[in-house]
């Protein structure tokens, strides 16, 4: 394929990409019941009030992703030398990727393909193990949390109370003790003959000393703390009859619960909410509060980063290096 055509079916990619994100995030806004609930709610708010916060959760959102962009940084070095704008250019592109692909998959290709055409699978292992961190704290965090509500709200016998709480220990020493024997993967993959001779795009597992991977845990918790945050300020600010204690032990179960689930991010909002109210009715009943607490913070963490990362997608280079200018 001549140069020409390359840049042609480049182009064509990026402009198809950010269509795709733009449509799919249009269909949804001007469909979303919830969002109205909330608009609904915001007209007997005072409007400095409303920029306070809304512009508090706002900034953490930035926080939250300049963070994330920072850890990817530290996850590549193994990898290939980046500047922490390229890292956040990254990260912004793969989120406008992420937003109409299944379990934000497509954030990958958008983030990797801001690295040399040679390192990028391997960029796909290291991202992933920087998700594997994110995720073992949210199944720890998930499973302590649940026993705590189960042991509140729903009666069982002592001995199922037990086995409920042993499970869920065992569950999250499981996910600890993995992380940080990352490894241990490798190990399995060059036993199975047919991943053998992929050993060059997975060997960077084995290259990750338990002191680096406790540096990007530090950042999950970071990244961790300010999510929920977030669901603290919106819920107290939303429902101020709400403990900050309830808050603190159904957020990490919505984590938890929606970590589990098959989804878009676009159709992910419906997950959210139904998962809300399921556990948000053993402590209120103000249900079209909690609908419009979860689509606010929907529309602040994935909508309004999916619209900045169009921008960067049209400084990707599919073919050769990114451009550095």
């Amino acid at each position: 394929m001549t140069s020409k055509y390359k840049k042609v079916l480049a182009t064509f990619i990026k402009i198809a990409v950010v269509a795709f994100a733009f449509w799919f995030i249009y269909r949804k806004l001007t469909s979303h019941n919830d969002l109205m609930e909330f608009v609904k709610l915001l007209a007997s708010i005072p409007i400095q009030q409303i920029w306070l916060v809304l512009g508090t959760v706002f900034l953490l959102m930035l926080f939250n992703w300049g963070l994330e962009a920072v850890k990817w940084k530290e996850l590549i070095a193994r990898v290939e030398q980046i500047s922490l704008w390229r890292a956040v250019e990254s990260v912004f592109c793969g989120l406008t990727w992420a937003v109409f692909t299944p379990n934000r998959l497509g954030e990958y290709g958008g983030r990797v393909f801001f690295l040399s055409p040679k390192r990028r699978i391997i960029g796909v292992v290291a991202m992933t193990v920087g998700n594997i961190g994110q995720l073992v704290l949210t199944n720890v965090f998930g499973a302590i949390t649940v026993c705590i509500f189960v042991y509140r709200f729903i009666p069982l016998e002592p001995i199922l109370q037990a086995a409920t709480c042993g499970i869920a220990l065992v569950f999250a020493l499981f996910f600890i003790v993995f992380y940080f024997n990352i490894k241990w993967l490798n190990g399995l993959l060059l036993s199975i003959k047919f991943t053998r001779k992929y050993q060059k795009f997975y060997a960077v597992l084995a290259r990750y000393k338990k002191k680096e991977l406790l540096k990007i845990l530090l950042f999950c918790l970071a990244r961790y703390a300010i999510f929920t945050t977030q669901y603290i300020i919106m819920f107290l600010w939303l429902i101020p009859d709400l403990k900050m204690m309830d808050i603190l032990l159904l957020v990490p179960i919505l984590f938890f619960v929606q970590s589990t689930l098959p989804s878009l991010d676009l159709l992910d909002i419906g997950i959210r909410s139904v998962t809300a109210l399921f556990f948000f009715k053993y402590i209120t009943d103000q249900n079209t509060a909690v609908v419009a607490c979860i689509a606010s913070i929907w529309l602040i963490n994935i909508i309004i980063p999916a619209i900045l990362g169009s921008y960067f997608v049209f400084k990707l280079n599919f073919f050769g290096n990114t451009q550095r200018n």
